[in-house]
C-alpha cells in the first residue's frame, strides 16, 4: 500500500466515526408526544424542548406530535401500549396526572417509566383591558356574589390545571364548584380569543403561554397563584389578596416502560444534559418558568405523591 492510500485509509477511519457515529449519549431520534391540541402549555413545553435538544447536538432529529383525545390520556395510554421503544416519550404534568382520575382512566402514570420533572409555573388569572374587573378583589366580591353571573375559561381539559385552580378557589370562597360555569377550549389560543370576544369574564392559565399577550396589553393579569409575587407578573397574589390558596403547575416527561437499561441510561443522560445545557437556562428566563428539575427515584416518589393528592382534591370537589 502506498504512503498516500495509508494515509487516505487513515483519514477515512478519522472521518468514519464522526460522520457515522454518534456519542454513546447522543440520540439518532426522538419523538416527544403531547397528549393535548396544540398552542397549550404541554405543546410549547415539548417545542421548546425539541428545539433545545437539536440546537445543543444532543438528538440529530426530534419529532414534536399532538395526540389529543380521552381528556388527555389517550397518550398516556399510547406510551404504556409502546412498551420498550426507546425513542418515545410523552410530555406530561399534573393535569395528565388528574385527567387520569376525572376520566376514570384504566391506566395510571405510575405504570410508565417517569423520567424527570422539568419545571413548574403558577397559574394566573386573565381578564382584558376594559374588563369591569379593575383588580382581583373586585372580581372575587362580584364571583362570591353572584358566581351564576360569572363565566370563566380555561384551556385545559375538565381536571386540568386551569380548571382545576378554578374549582379550588371557588371552595376557598364558599361557592360550590359543581355550579361553576366554567369552559374548556382547546388550548391557549381558542381560550384566548373566547376571552376577547367576552364569550368569558376572566381565565385561569399558564403565564407562559400567554405570555406574548400580557405584554402587549392585550390580556390583564388580576393574580398570580404562587405564594411569592411573580417578578414577571404585575399582579399580587391570592395569599397577598386574602385567599389562602397556593398552586403550582408542573411539567415533565414519561418514557414507555420495559426499557432495557442502556435505553433508560441513554434517556436519562439525554434529559440531564438538556437540563444543564445554556440553552434550556436561556428559554426558562425567556418563558419565565421556574426550574423545578427532578430525576430518577425522587421524580417517582414525587409521581406517586402528586397521583394520591390530585385524586383526593378532585374527589373532595366532586370532580372524580
Amino acid at each position: 500500500m502506498s504512503g498516500m492510500s495509508r494515509r487516505a485509509v487513515l483519514a477515512a477511519g478519522f472521518v468514519l466515526p464522526l460522520a457515522g457515529c454518534l456519542p454513546a449519549r447522543r440520540l439518532r431520534s426522538l419523538r416527544i408526544m403531547v397528549p393535548t391540541p396544540p398552542g397549550g402549555g404541554f405543546d410549547h413545553t415539548a417545542r421548546t424542548m425539541a428545539s433545545v435538544l437539536e440546537e445543543s447536538g444532543s438528538v440529530r432529529d426530534t419529532t414534536v406530535f399532538n395526540l389529543p383525545g380521552a381528556s388527555g390520556t389517550a397518550g398516556l395510554a399510547r406510551l404504556l401500549y409502546e412498551r420498550g421503544t426507546p425513542d418515545l416519550l410523552l410530555q406530561m404534568g399534573l393535569g395528565v396526572v388528574a385527567n387520569t382520575h376525572a376520566a376514570s382512566a384504566s391506566q395510571s402514570v405510575t405504570e410508565a417509566e417517569p423520567l424527570a420533572r422539568l419545571l413548574q409555573e403558577p397559574e394566573v388569572l386573565l381578564v382584558t383591558p376594559d374588563s369591569p374587573f379593575r383588580s382581583i378583589e373586585d372580581l372575587l366580591e362580584a364571583w362570591r356574589e353572584n358566581p351564576e353571573d360569572i363565566t370563566v375559561g380555561g384551556g385545559s381539559t375538565p381536571a386540568g390545571p386551569d380548571h382545576m385552580v378554578t374549582m379550588l378557589l371557588a371552595e376557598k370562597l364558599g361557592i360550590d364548584p359543581l355550579a361553576v360555569d366554567y369552559r374548556s377550549f382547546d388550548g391557549g389560543g381558542p381560550m384566548q380569543a373566547a376571552l376577547i370576544s367576552r364569550e368569558v369574564d376572566f381565565a385561569a392559565a399558564g403565564p407562559g403561554e400567554q405570555r406574548s399577550a400580557i405584554d402587549a396589553g392585550q390580556l390583564r393579569a388580576l393574580t398570580v397563584t404562587s405564594s411569592d409575587p411573580d417578578p414577571g407578573t404585575d399582579a399580587p397574589t391570592l395569599i397577598q389578596a386574602g385567599v389562602d390558596l397556593h398552586f403550582m403547575n408542573w411539567r415533565g416527561l414519561l418514557a414507555p416502560p420495559g426499557l432495557t437499561a442502556d435505553d433508560l441510561g441513554r434517556l436519562r443522560s439525554m434529559v440531564s444534559d438538556m437540563h444543564g445545557s445554556a440553552q434550556w437556562r436561556a428559554r426558562l428566563e425567556r418563558n419565565r418558568w421556574t426550574d423545578a428539575f427532578m430525576e430518577g427515584e425522587d421524580f417517582a416518589d414525587f409521581l406517586s405523591q402528586e397521583d394520591t393528592r390530585i385524586g383526593a382534591d378532585l374527589e373532595r370537589l366532586g370532580l372524580a
